[in-house]
């Protein structure tokens, strides 16, 4: 019995390193960290499906060039918390893909102090994903993610799919 448990310690460690699923209820459309969270937040994606286009920067190069912007719908001022993104691109489903902190997001989104107003639009203009070459074409979606807290602590989410396609058109 000891000799089984020793064998089983490495897989045991290993099992800990991993980091854990994003999304572990396959039933559910949303990974877990945005699940029971009330919506307070309006995120969206423009041009939505986005296709990628030559990069000329960057010769033999691809970008998808689109905008994220958000929009607090709540009545008083929301505190970032964080934002992110999961994605899509194969039968495993949801992804973890960006984490941003508050400052970071303040930062692309133009949004002093991570401070989110009332009825205010705040935008990350060119929220885009390059590729070096043609055989870096690939589709997938990207559900990009907001939380926030109002001044009582109540947290608030908002979220966004994009679905990003592999051909150029």
């Amino acid at each position: 019995m000891l000799l089984a448990l020793l064998a089983a310690a490495p897989l045991a460690l290993l099992a800990q390193a991993s980091p854990p699923a994003a999304w572990t209820d396959h039933r559910r459309a949303l990974p877990d960290k945005l699940r029971q969270v009330p919506v307070g937040l309006t995120l969206w994606h423009t041009p939505n499906p986005v296709y990628p286009a030559p990069n000329f920067a960057r010769p033999g190069g691809f970008v998808w060039e689109h905008a994220t912007l958000i929009r607090s719908e709540a009545s008083e001022p929301l505190t970032v918390v964080e934002c992110g993104s999961f994605i899509w691109y194969s039968e495993a489903g949801w992804q973890a893909n960006l984490h941003q902190t508050p400052a970071e997001f303040a930062d692309l989104f133009h949004c002093p102090g991570g401070r989110l107003l009332p009825g205010a639009t705040y935008t990350f203009a060119h929220n885009n994903r390059y590729a070096d070459n043609a055989r870096q074409l690939y589709g997938g979606d990207a559900l990009w993610y907001i939380l926030a807290r109002d001044p009582a602590g109540k947290l608030y989410k908002g979220f966004g799919l994009i679905e990003t396609e592999a051909t150029v058109r």
